[in-house]
C-alpha cells in the first residue's frame, strides 16, 4: 500500500512540482490501441526508452498509473552522478574483465546521454555541473584516491581533484568533512523537468503517452495485449519500466526490487552571501555512509538537502522534523532557516546494488533497480534496450548475464528483513 500522506494521483508538494516548466496536456487511454511497442511506466527508464526507439523509426505507446515523472523521477535529489551500480568488481566472475569495463565506461557515457538529451530538446532543466564527494572518515579518502587514480588511467575527459579537510570550504560551508573527490564531469539538474521535457520531445517524435492509465492485467505471447481500466495496448514488444512501483505487474520483478522511502526538504530561497556560504562553487555534494546526506542549491537559492532512506517500508510522521535535525548538524547557522517544502516517495533497490536490465522473454523487457542512482543509470538503460531491440549492440546482455537475487519473505515481509538488516550496516558507520 502506497502511503496516502506522500503518494496521492498527483504530483507531491515537492519545489519540483511548484517550480514546473511544462504543462503536458496527455489523455487516459480510452478503448483499443494496436502499436509496435508498449511501454509501462513515464518516469526516466520509460520515456526514455520510449524516445530512443521512436528516434529509430519504432511506433510506441507509453501507459503511467499517475503522471509523467509521478514517481523518482521527479521527486529525486536532482543530482546526476557518473557510474552504473555499486561496486562492478563483485561481478567479475559473472561478466569477466571486458563485462566490468564495459559497464563502467557505460557509467561515463551515462552522463552524457542525459547531456545530449538536454542540448538536442533544449529542456529547461537547470543544469549546472559539478560534483564533489564528501569524507567523514580516511576509508572514504582511500576510496576517493583509488576513485580518482582510475579516471587518470582512462583518460576521464573532466576535472577531478582530491581535498583535504582544509580544503573543504572551497565546496561546503561545514566543518563535518575531512575531504573530497571534486568531480566536474557529474552534476545536478531539476528532475522532474528534464523528465518532462524528455517527454515532450518524445510526443515531438510520435510516441503516444497515456496518465492515469494503470495496468491491471498483462496477456503474454507473441502478441502481448496489455489492460488498463478503460482500454487495452496491443503490440509486439513490451517494456516495463515500474521500478519501485513495479509491484502488481510481474511478480518476478516485483521479488527483485524493493521500495526504500527518501526524503528530500527545501528551505526558503537564501540570500546570495548565505548560498555561497553554504555551496561557494554550487556543487552536488553527497556523503558516503549508509544513511548519507546529500544536497544541492536550487536555481532560486534554496538548499535541497535529502537523505534518511528508509527500508522499512513506513514514512516518518513529518519529514522536516525527522530532517531537518541532519541538515543543522551541517550547517549550524541555517538552523532558524525556514523550510518550505517536504516530500518523499520510493526508490527501487536490489539486492547487490546493480541496476536490473534484460528480458523476462523473447518479447518483454525490463529496467528497474537503480538503488539511488538513477538519473544517468535509467537513460542508459534506455539507450541499450534501444539499441538491442535495433540490432545495434549487445550491450544489454552483459547486465543479463548477472544474477539478481529475490528478496525474501513476500511483500509484507521483504521491508522489515531489509530494515534489520540495513540496521548493521548503520552501526557499522558509527562504530
Amino acid at each position: 500500500m502506497l502511503n496516502p500522506r506522500t503518494h496521492t494521483d498527483k504530483y507531491p508538494e515537492s519545489y519540483y512540482a511548484a517550480t514546473v516548466a511544462y504543462q503536458l496536456a496527455l489523455p487516459s487511454l480510452q478503448g483499443t490501441v494496436t502499436t509496435e511497442i508498449c511501454v509501462i511506466g513515464a518516469g526516466f527508464s520509460g520515456i526514455n526508452t520510449a524516445l530512443e526507439l521512436a528516434e529509430r523509426g519504432y511506433k510506441v505507446s507509453v501507459l503511467e498509473a499517475y503522471k509523467v515523472g509521478w514517481g523518482a523521477s521527479g521527486r529525486n535529489g536532482g543530482q546526476l552522478i557518473r557510474g552504473i551500480g555499486h561496486g562492478t568488481d563483485q561481478f567479475r566472475n559473472e561478466i569477466g574483465e571486458q563485462g566490468v569495463s564495459a559497464i563502467d565506461q557505460m557509467g561515463l557515457e551515462a552522463v552524457e546521454v542525459v547531456k545530449a538529451r538536454i542540448a538536442k530538446y533544449q529542456i529547461n532543466c537547470d543544469l549546472v555541473m559539478g560534483y564533489c564527494d564528501l569524507a567523514h572518515k580516511p576509508r572514504h579518502l582511500q576510496a576517493f584516491r583509488d576513485d580518482k587514480a582510475w579516471l587518470d588511467s582512462i583518460g576521464y575527459g573532466y576535472e577531478t581533484r582530491l581535498l583535504d579537510k582544509a580544503d573543504m570550504h572551497e565546496v561546503v560551508g561545514s566543518d563535518n568533512y575531512i575531504g573530497g573527490l571534486i568531480d566536474m564531469g557529474s552534476g545536478h539538474v531539476h528532475p522532474l523537468n528534464l523528465n518532462l521535457g524528455e517527454a515532450q520531445g518524445a510526443l515531438d517524435n510520435g510516441v503516444s503517452i497515456y496518465e492515469h492509465s494503470a495496468v491491471i492485467d498483462i496477456e503474454y505471447g507473441a502478441q502481448i495485449v496489455v489492460k488498463t481500466a478503460h482500454g487495452q495496448i496491443t503490440c509486439d514488444r513490451l517494456i516495463i519500466c515500474g521500478n519501485a512501483y513495479v509491484a502488481g505487474l510481474n511478480e518476478t520483478l516485483e521479488s527483485q526490487v524493493l521500495p526504500a522511502g527518501s526524503y528530500v526538504i527545501a528551505t526558503e530561497p537564501l540570500s546570495d552571501d548565505l548560498a555561497k556560504r553554504v555551496l561557494p562553487q554550487n556543487m552536488a555534494v553527497c556523503d558516503q555512509r549508509v544513511a548519507l546526506d546529500y544536497y544541492r542549491l536550487s536555481a532560486d537559492n534554496r538548499l535541497l538537502f535529502g537523505g534518511l532512506c528508509n527500508y522499512s517500508g513506513r514514512d516518518p510522521r513529518s519529514i522536516e522534523a525527522t530532517l531537518k535535525p541532519h541538515m543543522d548538524l551541517v550547517f549550524p547557522y541555517l538552523k532558524d532557516v525556514k523550510i518550505e517544502f517536504q516530500w518523499g516517495g520510493m526508490i527501487g533497490i536490489g539486492a547487490n546494488r546493480m541496476p536490473q536490465i534484460g528480458r523476462l522473454k523473447e518479447n518483454v523487457y525490463f529496467a528497474q533497480a537503480y538503488s539511488g542512482h538513477g538519473i544517468n543509470a535509467t537513460h542508459m538503460a534506455a539507450k541499450v534496450i534501444a539499441e538491442h531491440i535495433s540490432g545495434e549492440t549487445d550491450r544489454m546482455e552483459i547486465f543479463e548475464r548477472i544474477r539478481h537475487m529475490r528478496f525474501p519473505g513476500g511483500r509484507k515481509l521483504r521491508s522489515p528483513l531489509l530494515a534489520a538488516g540495513m540496521l548493521y550496516h548503520r552501526a557499522k558507520d558509527l562504530f
